[in-house]
């Protein structure tokens, strides 16, 4: 891929080719495949993210030569837990392996007679998992792929401290809090949460796979809100490979995670890092907390304004800027607000005449109904123009 020049200091685009430097097909066209321009989110079922040349380079130096990978994820972990000013950090497979292998290590330990018997038996003596009803999302069957049994607490519009105080039993492995404002409501705040579950001696343990930006997280929720670990995704706003987790956190249960973990024969073998991911995902940290930000954000709102300019007062179509995004991040995007009965379409039919284009264009749910949602921080070089003439070709425009 060719780099293309900066157009805001600290912020890199990269162009995409259908065309190897020697001229041939793609790896993608090769199978009769198109490349899509993602103006959604940084997704798996799109591929996750785009890996800078850094993150490519330490990856294929990792591939280059063999290594004692119990020494690489210990070492790599310490350089992270060193850049991310946390105790410890552990590379995993993808941030729903990170929430798995926390799981295990809560519910053991480093105690390898209990992880015999979890092995052998599928027996804890701590196998229950708390998390409020508010934050049931589609990737907490993690909990339940570690041997646990969720325990819902409170309902979906609140809860009260006396009901976690009530759910936590001698059975407790852990408290799963999600993070992202918008799962904010009905559940009690990260700080409560940790306070009563460490008057009991339980640890709490933050998913927060899509919670960067900001750079802040990679440390707030465990060095200043007091959690016991923070799970990260890599192939999202990182860049990093997409198979690739960072959990982050306490020593003792980053012990844990490692023992659990491949290269070791135990029960979240299955869920390897490769010494590729790892090293991509070093490359990819060691990078972001680099980045500058403010103009990365900067940048999304100028691409945003240019498309509301360009969609606002189209017929059947309000164009706005909507924050935050799809996951609570603290990212701007643009908001179509569709009037089928003027425009000739519906928010969802707009969506999938997008995604049919040449090229194909993946546009997200907004967060009203009736609406198409785009986000900028996704796109590379001339993407955002093509968006533009996507949208206005699929309104008749």
């Amino acid at each position: 891929m060719a780099a293309e020049k900066a157009t805001t200091k600290g912020v890199q685009r990269m162009s995409t080719s259908t065309t190897t430097a020697t001229g041939r097909a793609g790896v993608y066209e090769s199978l009769g495949l198109t490349r899509v321009v993602n103006a959604d989110a940084r997704l798996t079922k799109l591929g996750g993210s785009l890996m800078p040349p850094e993150v490519i380079a330490a990856m294929l130096d990792a591939a280059s030569g063999y290594v004692d990978m119990y020494a690489f994820q210990e070492r790599a972990g310490a350089r992270l837990a060193e850049l991310t000013r946390n105790e410890a950090a552990f590379i995993s497979a993808g941030a729903a392996a990170g929430l798995v292998i926390s799981t295990l290590a809560c519910m053991v330990g480093t105690d390898l007679v209990a992880l015999s018997r979890l092995m052998e038996h599928g027996e804890a003596r701590k196998d229950e998992v708390i998390i409020h009803t508010a934050h049931r999302i589609p990737y907490d069957p993690a909990i339940r792929a570690a041997g646990a049994r969720p325990v819902n607490v409170g309902n979906a519009l609140q809860t009260f401290d006396w009901e976690l105080e009530a759910a936590i039993t001698e059975r407790t492995a852990m408290i799963l809090w999600v993070a992202g404002d918008h799962l904010r409501r009905g559940a009690l705040p990260l700080e409560e949460t940790v306070r009563i579950a460490h008057a009991r001696g339980v640890p709490v343990v933050v998913d927060a796979a899509a919670q960067l930006p900001p750079v802040e997280s990679l440390w707030r929720f465990t060095r200043e809100q007091g959690a016991d670990l923070a799970v990260f995704s890599g192939g999202k706003d990182l860049r990093g490979p997409q198979a690739s987790g960072l959990v982050v956190g306490r020593a003792a249960l980053i012990d844990a995670c490692r023992m659990q973990g491949s290269p070791n024969q135990r029960l979240a073998r299955p869920m390897k890092a490769g010494k590729e991911e790892m090293a991509g995902l070093l490359a990819a940290v060691e990078r972001y907390l680099t980045l500058d930000h403010a103009a990365i954000i900067a940048e999304s709102e100028r691409v945003i304004a240019g498309w509301v300019a360009a969609f606002d007062g189209l017929p059947g179509i309000t164009a706005r800027r909507d924050f935050p995004n799809e996951a609570g991040q603290p990212t701007p995007r643009c908001l179509l607000l569709v009037d089928p009965a003027a425009a000739g379409i519906d928010a969802a039919g707009l969506r999938r005449r997008l995604f049919a284009g040449d090229p194909p264009v993946a546009a997200g749910e907004g967060s009203v109904p009736n609406s198409v949602a785009l986000s900028p921080d996704t796109l590379e070089g001339a993407d955002p123009a093509i968006v533009t003439r996507a949208i206005l070709a699929a309104l008749g425009r």
